[in-house]
């Protein structure tokens, strides 16, 4: 999992290059966690990686080049992304 989160890393920064690694890593891990999360929440069986990384991708594509203006909105966010 680790070489894929490295991928989506760069995928995410070349749809949104003004996020440093460090915040498109944040970013990729929130969103395989709460995909994570939300997918056993739900009661659905773990499908391994490659499901994680087709939807987070399918993210980066749609939102990934305005995922910094969602942290502004979303306080459960916003404390992890902050400038420090």
């Amino acid at each position: 999992m680790k070489e894929v989160i490295e991928q989506l890393i760069i995928e995410l920064r070349e749809k949104n290059p003004q996020l440093s690694e460090d915040k498109a890593r944040t970013w990729i891990e929130l969103l395989v966690s709460d995909f994570e999360s939300s997918y056993a929440k739900a009661g659905y069986d773990y499908q391994g990686t490659a499901v994680v990384e087709k939807v987070v991708r399918q993210w980066i594509e749609s939102y990934g080049d305005k995922i910094h203006e969602f942290a502004g909105n979303n306080p459960k966010y916003a404390h992890l992304l902050h400038d420090s």
